[in-house]
């Protein structure tokens, strides 16, 4: 079969994110499961990787934290809010039944 370009919507399914991250968000979620909206933040989400053995800075540059539509595909609603560069606020995901 001949190679063919992906979609954008393959490019971003989350082929390239590893058990690790994926295995630590689906703890927190079935740790808050009676919730109807659950929200992680990404500083928090990243020190639970760090723990596990994750390198923060190789989470950022390969994308492994943009896994939305992995969990959207699983029936999620999930929304990535970053703060703009004046803003103090983190970042999270919020994951909605």
């Amino acid at each position: 079969m001949p190679v063919r370009p992906i979609t954008p919507k393959e490019a971003s399914a989350g082929g390239n994110i590893p058990d690790v991250v994926l295995e630590t968000v689906n703890d927190y979620l079935k740790a808050r499961g009676s919730m109807d909206r659950i929200v992680l933040t990404q500083n928090e989400l990243l020190t639970l990787l760090e723990g596990k053995g994750v390198n923060r800075r190789e989470a950022f540059e390969k994308g492994w934290l943009n896994f939305e539509e992995v969990y959207r595909a699983a029936g999620w609603d999930v929304e990535y809010d970053k703060p703009g560069y004046n803003e103090s606020s983190s970042a999270f995901f919020t994951f909605s039944r």
